[in-house]
This record gives C-alpha cells, structure tokens and sequence, in this order.
C-alpha cells in the first residue's frame, strides 16, 4: 500500500511549477523592458536660451558727518550804567517889601513943641530859603603808570674784517727778482725731444711763503707729454718768500725754459 520514494520524485509538486514559472515570467518581462528602453530614441533637449543678467553698480554715497555744534555766544557783561545826578534848581524867593515906617504925631499945644519921638520899628526876619543838593561822589579811575621801557643792551662792536691780502707782485726769476729754494728739475731724454731743442714758457704763482699755487703752460714745446714732465717738476718747486720793507707778497712770474739734446744721448 505505501509507494516507494522514486514515486515521490518523479511527481513533482504543482505549487512549486506555478513558482518556477513565475519566476521565467518575470525575467522575460525585465527582459522585454530592457530591449523596449533601449529600443527608445533619446529626446533632443533644445539649449534654453536665458537672458544676461544686467548688472548695474551704484555708488554708495557715504552719508556727511554732523557739523560740530555751534559755541554758545557768551552773553555780553552788562556795563554799569552811571549814575544819574539830580538836577536841583535853586529858586530864589522874592522878599515882601518892607512896611512903610508909621510915625505918631501927637497933638500938643502950640505953645509946647515938642519934638516927635519916632520909634523905630523893627523889620521883619529875613526868610530863610532852604535849599538841598544832593551830593554825588564821583570816582575817579586810578592812574595807570605805564610800565617801564625795555632796557636795551647796548649792540656788540662789529668784527674788525681782517686785512686784505696784498696783491700778488710781477717779478723776475733770477738775480734781480726771486731766488729758487728748491729750483725745476724736468727729467726727460732725446727720444722725448723727438731730435730737437724745445723751447717753453711757464706761467707761475706762488704764495708769501714761496709755495707755487698754479702753474700752466704759456708756450708749449709742442710735445704733450714733455708739457707734463715740465709742469709736474715747477709745481713741486718752491721759492724764496719774496718781502718789501719787510713784508712779504705773492708772486707771479713767467718762467722760460729751453730743452736741448744731451750729446750722450
């Protein structure tokens, strides 16, 4: 009655094919959807045309700043008003005329005359007119002493200018005039001659101690280079102080020289 295991395998379950093709439907259903996408015509996305952004810049105007306040004006000091002087105004009363003198007369008979006798009558008291005035002190201001003057020093003496140096004298070089104390001594040979006697004349200037100060070549020898050896040896010459009465001077002179050829060569 029971049936055997190999039974059991060859039936298969009915629940379990509805699951197997389910699950063959929906592969081939994802399969049916990926060729229908791919299948599909992608859209042309058209450019969207934007406008440009305008862009406007404004200037922001920084707002001023609040004026100082005003100083208040100090109020003005009241001056002292003067003091007002009453005017008194003196009036002069006019006096009564004085009373007529009565004399009595007495009846006597005829023949007794005797003299009247008049009595003097007193006159009345003068009035007295009362009159008042008010005093007013009047202050006068202090006298103001002005203050005393600066006393000014007395301006220093002006400085003495020295004296101006004397002029520098023309002079002979030689017996007459000024002596060397350390005479010129151009070192040169024939070949700086170039074969021939050169003649040259030195203007020189020296100092009240005998110091050569400038020195230039009046009369070239023709030659620059023997122009220099000669100027070179007159500037580190020097002479004599050259004095007057005992006073010395500058000096300026003109110095000829003449070049010859040594026969030794």
């Amino acid at each position: 009655m029971s049936q055997s295991p190999a039974l059991n395998m060859q039936t298969p379950n009915p629940m379990k094919k509805k699951i197997i093709t389910a699950l063959i439907a929906v592969v081939v259903g994802h399969m049916g959807v990926l060729w229908a996408v791919g299948q599909m015509k992608t859209p042309e996305l058209k450019p969207i045309e934007k406008e440009p952004l305008k862009v406007r810049f404004v200037k922001i105007q920084e707002s001023p700043k609040p004026l100082p306040p005003k100083p208040k004006a100090e109020p003005k000091k009241e001056q002292p008003k003067p003091k007002e002087v009453k005017k008194v105004e003196i009036v002069e009363k006019q006096l009564p005329p004085p009373p007529k003198k009565i004399e009595k007369v007495q009846q006597v008979k005829k023949a007794e005359t005797p003299k009247p006798v008049v009595k003097p009558v007193e006159a009345p008291p003068k009035p007295t007119v009362s009159t008042t005035i008010s005093e007013t002190k009047v202050v006068k201001p202090a006298p103001v002493t002005p203050p005393p003057a600066p006393v000014t020093p007395p301006a220093p003496p002006a400085p003495v200018a020295p004296p101006a140096p004397p002029s520098p004298k023309n002079v002979v070089i030689g017996d007459s005039g000024v002596q060397w104390s350390r005479s010129p001594k151009p070192s040169y040979s024939n070949s700086d001659l170039e074969g021939q006697t050169r003649n040259a004349m030195v203007y020189i200037e020296a100092n009240e101690k005998g110091v050569i100060t400038s020195a230039r070549m009046v009369r070239s020898t023709g030659v620059p280079a023997l122009d220099e050896k000669i100027l070179r040896s007159v500037r580190s010459s020097k002479f004599k102080p050259y004095k007057e009465n005992g006073v010395a001077y500058p000096i300026k002179a003109n110095l000829p020289l003449l070049l010859t050829l040594n026969p030794r060569g």
